[in-house]
C-alpha cells in the first residue's frame, strides 16, 4: 500500500488534513470570501476539501486546484460530481510550485502545504504571483509552541515560534487581517482521528497483507505524537493581504 492510500485511510474521519474543526474551516472561508463571487485557487489542493466547502457555501464561486497527485485529483473530481459543483471547478495535475495561470485569483489557499514549496517564505512568493489586487492569501503553517527537542525537529521540520512566524510574514510584505490558532482540542482530535482511522482499518481487515504494516504505522505515529511533539507543536492559519498591492 502506497503513501497516498495510507493517507486516505488516515483522513477518512478528518478530511481536512490539518488540525481544524468544521467551524474553524467555515469561519476562515467566510472571512476569505466575503462576497461569494470570488475566484479561488488552492496550491496543493489534495482531494479538494477546502475547495468543495467553498463551492458548496457560495453558488457563484469559481475555483481551481493544483496538485501533483492524480489519485487525489480523481477523488476531488468524484466529490465535485457528488456535490454538483463540477462545472465551477478546474483541477490541474502538476506541481504547485510551477503552476501558472492566465488570470489572477481573489483568494489563494495553501494550508499545511508549505513543504511543497520549500518552506513558508517560498510559499508566500508563489502565492503572491497568483493574487488579484486586493486579494487574500489563506495560509496554514506549523509552529513551535515551546522549545522542541531535536527529535521533534527531525520529525516535523524546522519551524519557528508563533511570534517569529508572524514577524517573518510581515517582513515579507504581508499584513495579517485574520488568524486562527488551532486549539488543544483541534490538535488532539486531528491526531486521534488520523491514527484511530488507521488502527480501525487494520483491525477491520485482518486478512489484508498490509494490515500489520498499517497497524504498526498507527501505533508508531501515535507514540511519536504523545511522547515527542504533542505539547510542543501548534498550527496557525493566517489570512493575509499584501501590504502594498
Amino acid at each position: 500500500m502506497n503513501r497516498e492510500q495510507i493517507s486516505r485511510i488516515a483522513h477518512a474521519d478528518h478530511p481536512i488534513k490539518s488540525p481544524l474543526d468544521d467551524d474553524s474551516v467555515r469561519r476562515l472561508l467566510a472571512r476569505g470570501l466575503p462576497h461569494g463571487t470570488e475566484r479561488v485557487l488552492d496550491l496543493g489542493c489534495g482531494g479538494g476539501e477546502w475547495l468543495m466547502r467553498a463551492l458548496a457555501m457560495h453558488p457563484q464561486l469559481h475555483a481551481e486546484g493544483v496538485d501533483s497527485s492524480e489519485d487525489a485529483l480523481a477523488q476531488a473530481r468524484q466529490t465535485a460530481i457528488r456535490l454538483d459543483v463540477q462545472e465551477r471547478l478546474v483541477l490541474h495535475h502538476r506541481e504547485a510550485e510551477g503552476f501558472s495561470s492566465p488570470h489572477t485569483f481573489d483568494l489563494v489557499l495553501s494550508v499545511g502545504a508549505t513543504h511543497a514549496f520549500g518552506g513558508l517564505l517560498p510559499t508566500l512568493a508563489a502565492a503572491r504571483k497568483h493574487l488579484a489586487p486586493g486579494g487574500c492569501l489563506l495560509i496554514g503553517e506549523g509552529f513551535w509552541d515551546r522549545e522542541p527537542s531535536r527529535e521533534a525537529v527531525e520529525m516535523l521540520g524546522d519551524f519557528t515560534d508563533l511570534a517569529t512566524t508572524v514577524d517573518r510574514v510581515i517582513a515579507d510584505g504581508w499584513t495579517p487581517v485574520h488568524g486562527h490558532v488551532s486549539t488543544r482540542s483541534e490538535l488532539d482530535d486531528y491526531e486521534w482521528a488520523c491514527w484511530g482511522s488507521l488502527a480501525s482499518w487494520a483491525l477491520d481487515h485482518p486478512a489484508d497483507p498490509d494490515s500489520s504494516q498499517i497497524l504498526e504505522t498507527a501505533t508508531t505515529r501515535r507514540s511519536e505524537w504523545l511522547r515527542v511533539y504533542r505539547d510542543t507543536w501548534g498550527f496557525v492559519c493566517l489570512i493575509l493581504r499584501q501590504t502594498s498591492d
